[in-house]
């Protein structure tokens, strides 16, 4: 949808022609590119092309008004601030608010489990009573009660064999969320990365949300070009000698198929290699055998209250082998037979409490706007980067900021439906139906302005209060984002991020009393963080930089790890012979006649 829009907009504008052949590919190999332009399309695909417009009108509609409307209502309370809100960032926004309510109000509850400790014949062994988690204390005292001191005797064995099918072969979705377990890289940077390794010729093309691997692409063709490369040479030519029949999942994508390797070659490093290598060893996996694996489950009786122990071991490893990235941890059992008496045997009664939902991560948000169809593969890592820069939420476990909830309550009360996922998944569903020839874009277009009046004609009429409620939201959120810790110094100040003439510092807030000021990494972003220094135990904020992973930097002049990184930089310089000079002062010179 998006290439069509952009081709269409090539040729009416700039060629100022009505149509055109369309190109057809996945990847960017000259074979591929070649056998596209010789199977072109005699036209462009004006559904698709139509699409793509609405959305991006509609996008453009929702965002800019929404926005300017929302930041006009702040200014209207006394406070100029940059606020954002769109069709996708709302309810995305709402979702993340949910989950921080869900956690604040979330109550506690007290439950038992009752575990056996003993001695099998060959080694120790535990067990848990069948009915897990209990919540009723006086059914834990009961069947406590009712095993202390009784004989544990091994009523059934049961060994079941099960085998693991390979894992599909990646959507965009999917790597990402890999990407993050596996390595910690952000969705949006995957994206970025995966994007460069296609535009280079490794891979197909990223943004898909298929996984599927189509005949059409020549399985045996792409594995003999893949086992040129000397990591993957082995792998290949054991797969080669079977039938190749790709595992698949049940995603599918119209324009393009599942992310594959090309076999191009072309010298990677650091965090590309990971992602390549990630891609590369899931796409070949897709062509091995199952993983085998045995589950022993034991039911051990205590006076006719049952405990059970499970075991798992992996008889034959398969795709694992391959994608060895997932860890597979094998709990071995004693060998156990029915009727074997388990010795020296406890009866342990543990108690805890129920544990608050997690917080979203930016990898499981992702997956959960995909499955409710909020946004595109495309834009929704770029909407949870937005809703970081708008301090909406905060830190690597998502938190929602006091201004993000403000955002959220606010709206809530005056203009709920800015954040009803239903409508934004309503407006995708109407993109399909217009890719389909099923509506006009015209008709879709109207309905979105006619919510659109609706909505801001109803935004007007309560823009005060809606300032209101935001603007002490946006003072606190700004206090919140800004704090580094207690000054070291006075110890009754705070120290903050303040921005001057030569950028971003950090100050005491007791200024003029205490001048405390700490000097931060030069053309950075600076953000707070809870971290202390594992050297000196000194505070720590992070530094983002153009280019480069976010790092976490020492305030400390003195820390012991920055003295150890000048010595070493000293130390390099005088073994290359290097001498760093002072720099000369500059002669005055004579100030140049002007000449008319």
């Amino acid at each position: 949808m998006e290439g069509s829009l952009i081709g269409w907009n090539c040729i009416r504008f700039i060629a100022k022609q009505k149509d055109g052949k369309r190109m057809n590919f996945s990847t960017l190999t000259k074979d591929e590119l070649i056998q596209s332009y010789e199977h072109a399309s005699p036209h462009l695909d004006f559904n698709f092309i139509n699409a793509g417009e609405a959305r991006h009108v509609l996008d453009w509609l929702a965002g800019i008004n929404l926005s300017r409307a929302l930041t006009l209502a702040v200014k209207s309370a006394g406070l100029f601030k940059l606020l954002s809100i769109g069709r996708v960032q709302g309810p995305a926004l709402k979702i993340i608010v949910d989950r921080e309510e869900e956690i604040t109000n979330f109550k506690p509850e007290p439950y038992w489990q009752i575990f056996l400790e003993g001695k099998a014949k060959e080694g120790n062994i535990q067990a848990e009573h069948e009915a897990g988690k209990i919540f009723e204390k006086d059914k834990a005292d009961s069947i406590l009660k009712k095993t202390k001191g009784k004989k544990a005797i091994v009523s059934s064995v049961e060994k079941k064999s099960s085998s693991v099918s390979p894992l599909p072969p990646f959507d965009l979705t999917t790597l990402q969320t890999e990407a993050y377990r596996y390595f910690g890289i952000s969705p949006k940077e995957t994206l970025s990365i995966a994007q460069d390794l296609y535009t280079a010729g490794l891979i197909s093309y990223p943004r898909t949300s298929s996984q599927k691997l189509p005949v059409a692409l020549g399985h045996e063709s792409l594995l003999g070009k893949i086992s040129k490369i000397k990591e993957y040479a082995g792998i290949c030519q054991e797969l080669l000698k079977r039938k190749l029949q790709p595992s698949e999942g049940k995603k599918v994508d119209p324009a393009h198929p599942a992310i594959f390797a090309t076999g191009e070659q072309k010298k990677l490093e650091g965090r590309s290699k990971k992602i390549y290598d990630l891609i590369v060893r899931r796409f070949l996996a897709c062509f091995s055998d199952p993983l085998e694996r045995e589950i022993i489950t034991a039911k051990i009786d205590v006076n006719n209250e049952i405990f059970v122990t499970k075991g798992m071991t992996i008889q034959k490893q398969g795709w694992h082998d391959i994608y060895f990235f997932m860890k597979l941890e094998e709990q071995e059992l004693p060998p156990l037979q029915k009727g074997d008496e388990i010795k020296q045997q406890k009866i342990i009664l543990h108690e805890d409490q129920t544990k608050p939902p997690k917080r979203y991560t930016e990898a499981s948000l992702i997956k959960e706007l995909e499955r409710l169809v909020i946004g595109t593969k495309s834009t929704r890592a770029q909407i949870i980067d937005t809703l970081y820069q708008r301090n909406y939420i905060r830190e690597k476990a998502i938190e929602a900021t006091t201004l993000g909830i403000a955002a959220v309550q606010t709206l809530k009360k005056y203009c709920p439906e800015i954040l009803d996922e239903k409508l934004t998944r309503h407006f995708e569903e109407e993109m399909d139906l217009i890719m389909e020839d099923k509506k006009k874009k015209e008709d879709v277009l109207e309905e979105s302005k006619h919510f659109l009046f609706k909505t801001l004609e109803h935004f007007k009429k309560h823009e005060k209060k809606i300032g209101e409620g935001l603007v002490e939201a946006a003072k606190e959120t700004r206090h919140e984002m800004s704090k580094v810790g207690p000054c070291p110094v006075c110890k009754s100040g705070e120290l903050m991020i303040r921005s001057g003439k030569f950028g971003q510092f950090v100050a005491c807030n007791k200024y003029p009393d205490c001048k405390t000021t700490f000097s931060v990494p030069s053309g950075s972003l600076i953000k707070t963080t809870d971290q202390l220094c594992k050297e000196c135990g000194f505070m720590q904020v992070i530094a983002i930089r153009r280019g480069r992973r976010p790092w976490m930097y020492c305030l400390n002049k003195q820390c012991p790890a920055k003295i150890r990184w000048r010595e070493l930089q000293a130390k390099k310089a005088a073994e290359s012979g290097v001498v760093e000079e002072k720099p000369r002062a500059k002669r005055p010179g004579k100030k140049k006649k002007s000449v008319s």
